[in-house]
């Protein structure tokens, strides 16, 4: 795949930076624009970079957002409502338990999200979240995140972690 990089998260400090630095790692091109600047139109411009490059693929990197965030929720439901996207994932914190599984279900309710990935995996055994965040979306799990290295990530593989909740 040809992927671009979407720097939207434009009021955090460092957002915009960040998201280059791994981008330039990846040896893939991001779209910017300035701190500050609207993350919808940061979207839609990588749309179009994308269009015009032939790229199969764009990241949007949003600002981490909570549930509970009704500015935040509006401004990923605009992100949505602008680029149509293909698909939505919802990246969560395993280690938030309960929390992850109320975020999960919030931004499922509000944008209707196509899958999750759950990061930390490596720090929580038990894995009880997955479950949860899948059944309350009625979505699947694709990956679980198991460490900081952009290979750490692990297709979800359910009866795992069944086997793990079962003591097996």
């Amino acid at each position: 795949f040809k992927v671009v990089a979407a720097a939207a998260d434009t009021f955090r400090a460092a957002g915009i930076e960040q998201i280059e630095i791994h981008a330039r790692r990846l040896q893939i091109p991001v779209v910017k624009q300035k701190r500050g600047a609207d993350a919808a139109a940061v979207a839609y411009d990588a749309i179009q970079h994308a269009k015009a490059t032939g790229a199969d693929v764009v990241l949007v990197d949003t600002a981490g957002r909570m549930q509970t965030d009704v500015n935040l929720m509006d401004e990923m439901k605009k992100i949505v409502r602008v680029s149509r996207p293909d698909a939505v994932i919802f990246i969560g914190d395993a280690l938030a338990g309960n929390d992850a599984v109320e975020q999960a279900r919030a931004f499922n309710d509000a944008v209707g999200i196509s899958g999750a990935i759950l990061c930390k995996m490596d720090a929580d055994a038990r894995g009880g979240a997955a479950l949860s965040v899948s059944y309350v979306t009625g979505k699947p799990i694709l990956f679980l995140g198991t460490g900081q290295g952009y290979d750490d990530l692990v297709e979800f593989v359910p009866e795992k972690i069944v086997d793990i909740l079962l003591g097996d």
